[in-house]
């Protein structure tokens, strides 16, 4: 077969790849992931205050949907705290979902609500301490601790029957501490129920986003699959504790779920312009 002849059935052929080849995912749903504050000695939030500045700048130019907090705002849960925080996150320009944390367990659940309410000024209204964000490609399981970091039997039912109902959609499960032993940092800091186990094998469970344990993300190994389950550290905004308090540069994560189910993890160092590379990570929403 002489060039002339070859060149129709090569010209077809690379008509019917290109489609493929040049076809990106598209984002259906971004939002932003803050980590621990809890001041001390001082009520105090530069850190968060700055966060909170960049996240709205963000939102002009990715399109953000909401932001998820993960527990640990006010230490020890103090009206002082409560107080000074919430002037700080009412100037989200976004809904902002968060859950409780240990520090938050210092005083009582209805402090808590009373204060997440007045950070959203009317954006949403909050179910409770636990909720359930669910969208076309995925659901956000939004779930406060029952005290400490720790979960109780009845904590734990609920998480599993609501992941289970959700069933085959893939779930994102929002906890303030990881089970312990998922991150060898401090390993013994965490979920410690045994009952945890059978969540972390239902199969549509594909991710675990937590904080708590306010690890540096240089030093640390802050993104990994384990069991099959990615589990994502989102650092602390005010304080680093692992593997020093030493050295402390305020981060936060931006995940974005693209349109053919692939999830992009981004790391923001507070107030710089783009995404840290070296923090980048990425996974299926196909467990």
């Amino acid at each position: 077969m002489n060039l002339r002849t070859l060149l129709p059935t090569l010209l077809l052929a690379a008509s019917t790849l290109t489609p493929a080849l040049t076809q990106a995912a598209d984002p259906v749903l971004r939002f932003a992931i803050l980590g621990d504050a809890e001041p001390k000695p001082k009520a105090e939030f530069p850190g968060l205050a700055a966060a909170v500045g960049h996240v709205n700048h963000l939102t002009d130019t990715l399109d953000l949907d909401f932001v998820i907090g993960v527990g640990d705002i006010a230490h020890k849960g103090t009206e002082l705290q409560y107080q000074a925080v919430t002037p700080v996150l009412q100037r989200l320009a976004l809904p902002f979902y968060p859950i409780m944390g240990n520090e938050e367990h210092g005083s009582t659940v209805e402090r808590y609500m009373h204060y997440a309410q007045l950070w959203n000024q009317d954006k949403v209204e909050l179910e409770g301490p636990r909720y359930v964000l669910e969208f076309e490609q995925l659901a956000l399981v939004m779930a406060s601790p029952d005290a400490g970091r720790d979960f109780d039997d009845t904590g734990v039912a609920w998480i599993s029957q609501q992941i289970e109902q959700l069933q085959p959609k893939p779930v994102l499960l929002v906890v303030h501490g990881a089970p312990a032993g998922t991150f060898p940092e401090r390993a013994d800091k965490g979920i410690h129920h045994p009952g945890f186990a059978d969540i972390v094998a239902q199969p549509n469970l594909v991710g675990m986003i937590s904080g708590d344990l306010h690890m540096d993300l240089e030093r640390s190994d802050h993104s990994k699959q384990v069991d099959g389950v990615h589990h994502l550290h989102i650092p602390a905004l005010e304080r680093t504790k692992i593997p020093d308090e030493d050295h402390h540069v305020p981060m936060f994560r931006v995940l974005t779920v693209m349109d053919d189910d692939q999830v992009v993890v981004d790391t923001y160092q507070v107030g710089l312009d783009g995404p840290l590379e070296r923090h980048d990570y990425r996974f299926s929403l196909k467990r």
